[in-house]
């Protein structure tokens, strides 16, 4: 009988020396795949599972080389045109072939070994500052098999580890990575149940009962928020977040993050419909405010990161 494969996985972007994402010194992973549709994603080319093309319509040249090789019967391609997710094979043959770069591959495979080996040119720098590995994404828990293996060869490479989720997973892998990860970096993008399900597509019962699951591991969990003016700046949601870190014994930190507009760009050069919910960054005074709470109430609390 054959031995069973190691699992591969699927991944958008590997960023070193960070120093978001947890303490320290950090590589960030960024995997492929989300269950949610947040309109204010700032990875947008992280929610489809499959790698896809990303196309700088600044770059093009409206030559054509793109179309004439491109597998696919789709005929001529407007300057700077985006192929849809229902079109494109995400093949890469556009890329290869486009002479300035317009054409970008987002995503690919890689084996655990081979991530391994690339987190581990930084192992002194972890050393040094306290810092370690991130999983981001999309949603890495959404690749469970090709994540668990990946924190448990940090494990054995004594690297540490943090898992950024966004708690949209079955408990007993929410559990799984909890036991084997040093720190849970936890999103929170609302607190009342109709309208994180409008936003996100994924019931808020899911995230908190995952939540809890996790805090019952005994791994620490920083609290993440996305402060998007008009949605969660108000004060009801800053007493529902404040409550739920109280009451989670596990929560160390809050992290408040302030909406930028990165996402937005990025989806158009994917082709990607944002919705129809208007987003507006929260003023800097209304943030800083926000923190104030939740300190007074003896909640380390950071804005960004």
């Amino acid at each position: 009988m054959k031995a069973a494969q190691p699992p591969s996985g699927t991944v958008f972007h590997v960023q070193r020396a960070s120093f978001h994402d947890g303490p320290g010194i950090r590589t960030t992973v960024f995997l492929k795949g989300c269950p949610l549709h947040c309109p204010w994603c700032h990875n947008p080319e992280g929610i489809a599972a499959r790698p896809q093309v990303m196309v700088n319509p600044q770059r093009c040249l409206g030559c054509g080389t793109c179309a004439a090789i491109c597998p696919r019967p789709l005929g001529p391609l407007a300057s700077g045109a985006v192929i849809g997710e229902e079109g494109c094979l995400a093949c890469g043959a556009c890329f290869e072939a486009c002479p300035t770069t317009a054409r970008q591959l987002v995503g690919r495979r890689w084996g655990v070994d081979e991530l391994v080996e690339e987190l581990l040119k930084d192992r002194t720098a972890y050393e040094i500052s306290g810092g370690g590995v991130t999983f981001s994404g999309g949603e890495p828990l959404a690749q469970p098999a090709f994540l668990l293996a990946c924190l448990e060869a940090c494990q054995r490479e004594g690297v540490a580890s943090a898992v950024d989720t966004c708690g949209v997973a079955p408990t007993e892998v929410v559990v799984a990575v909890a036991r084997r990860t040093q720190l849970l970096l936890w999103d929170i993008k609302h607190l009342d149940a109709t309208r994180h399900l409008e936003a996100t597509g994924a019931p808020l019962a899911t995230v908190l009962d995952n939540l809890q699951a996790a805090a019952a591991v005994g791994v620490p969990i920083w609290l993440r928020m996305p402060v998007i003016a008009g949605y969660n700046d108000d004060h009801a949601t800053l007493e529902a977040l404040r409550h739920l870190a109280i009451s989670v014994n596990s929560v160390t930190r809050i992290a408040l993050l302030p909406y930028h507009r990165t996402g937005t760009a990025k989806a158009a050069r994917l082709g990607v419909e944002r919705g129809e919910m208007p987003l507006a960054a929260p003023a800097r005074e209304q943030v800083e405010a926000m923190a104030a709470v939740l300190r007074a109430a003896g909640i380390e609390t950071t804005i960004g990161g």
